[in-house]
């Protein structure tokens, strides 16, 4: 406990909490963690398009029901594209804050690879409640599991540890 503020912080450092080894209490490198994050969404919006559009297009117009119109999925698509940035900003901040598994290109592959199997999960919820074809299961989880590892490698190699600001 503080007894200045009252507010209890760790005795090691004021002001910051350890969540492992790996951040070592080190400040983050926000112009390392910009460059990361941005390539990160970059990487996403144009996988997106490749798995989503050019690949899945034909097992999602089995199910036409399931989708939006085409103007209005125009419409949303800002907020398509705010989301893809919201879960890669976080999916950025997690591994650079101590979360990936031993950092580098490496240690993001592996982050982004456990992530990549707890969408998986998600899917599978969501195949449990909603009418999707098990060609569009196993789609999403093939493919979000090869986005997630690629997006941890890309974090992993442009934010490595110990990276001096």
């Amino acid at each position: 406990m503080d007894k200045s503020t009252g507010i209890w912080q760790p005795k090691s450092s004021p002001g910051c909490f350890r969540v492992s080894r790996a951040n070592s209490l080190k400040p983050m490198n926000w112009q390392k963690f910009f460059i990361a994050f941005v390539a990160v969404w970059i990487f996403t919006f144009f996988y997106g398009f490749l798995l989503h559009e050019k690949i899945m297009h034909s097992s999602y117009a089995e199910v036409p029901a399931m989708w939006r119109p085409e103007a209005d999925f125009k419409a949303n698509f800002p907020i398509l594209v705010l989301g893809q940035g919201v879960i890669t900003f976080f999916f950025t901040l997690i591994f650079v804050r101590g979360f990936g598994s031993g950092g580098g290109a490496a240690g993001g592959f592996r982050y982004g690879l456990l992530l990549g199997l707890l969408v998986c999960g998600a899917n599978l919820i969501r195949y449990a409640v909603e009418p999707l074809t098990t060609t569009i299961l196993v789609g999403w989880c093939i493919g979000e599991i090869v986005q997630f590892s690629i997006a941890g490698l890309i974090v992993g190699a442009l934010y490595k540890p110990g990276s001096a600001p």
